[in-house]
């Protein structure tokens, strides 16, 4: 008998879906892809994990001319809407990048570069034998303190009380990271309310803020 060495399965933080895409949707991803993604080499000092449909991240952008950011989505119609938004707002500051946050990390982003990590709402995978895919545990936490730059910040915010508590409990156990509250954060003002967090507000469930600053 012998045994064959297998790859480590990998546990993704997403679940692949499909979506239909509007006639806008196939002319930003036809026109504008190759013009706004990031190309490996690219300069980062803000990346945004999971950027959704993108209307808060290109407001942040805007807002904050000064930074770089680069925001990863899976989701094409996502992606799509946000490359629009862009292109619409004329953001020099901004890149898209449709691949897996992680494997991008490790391969492309510099250990100690990033002045900020912002995971806002991701998915909470409720129940328990999905917490493995979490994207707030410590392992990938570790990895994301170690592209922060000293003084860099993680700022995740969900709408989950049970993940945020978790979110509190594997930020507040990583060495590498101090929590500049507390607790929770206040609400900042520089993160826009989006529509998913509005629904979310409408059917009684808060956010919970937290930013944890590297050591």
């Amino acid at each position: 008998m012998f045994t064959v060495d297998r790859p480590p399965r990998i546990v993704r933080t997403y679940h692949p879906r499909r979506g239909r895409l509007s006639g806008r949707h196939h002319d930003a991803l036809d026109r504008l892809a190759e013009r706004y993604s990031f190309v490996p080499g690219d300069a980062v000092d803000v990346l945004e994990i999971g950027s959704g449909m993108g209307e808060a991240t290109a407001r942040m952008a805007a807002a904050d001319p000064g930074r770089r950011y680069l925001a990863v989505e899976v989701h094409t119609p996502g992606v799509a809407n946000l490359l629009h938004l862009i292109d619409e707002g004329g953001l020099s500051n901004l890149r898209v990048a449709a691949v897996d946050a992680f494997d991008l990390l490790r391969a492309d982003i510099p250990a100690g570069s990033l002045a900020a990590v912002h995971v806002f709402f991701p998915d909470p995978w409720p129940k328990a034998r999905h917490h493995k895919r979490r994207l707030i545990v410590p392992e990938r936490v570790a990895l994301l303190r170690e592209r922060l730059r000293p003084g860099g910040v993680l700022h995740c915010a969900t709408d989950d009380a049970g993940y945020a508590q978790a979110m509190l409990e594997t930020l507040a156990a990583d060495p590498g990271l101090v929590n500049r509250y507390q607790g929770f954060a206040p609400r900042p003002e520089h993160r826009p309310v989006t529509k998913f967090e509005r629904r979310a507000m409408s059917a009684g469930r808060p956010a919970f803020d937290l930013m944890f600053e590297k050591r």
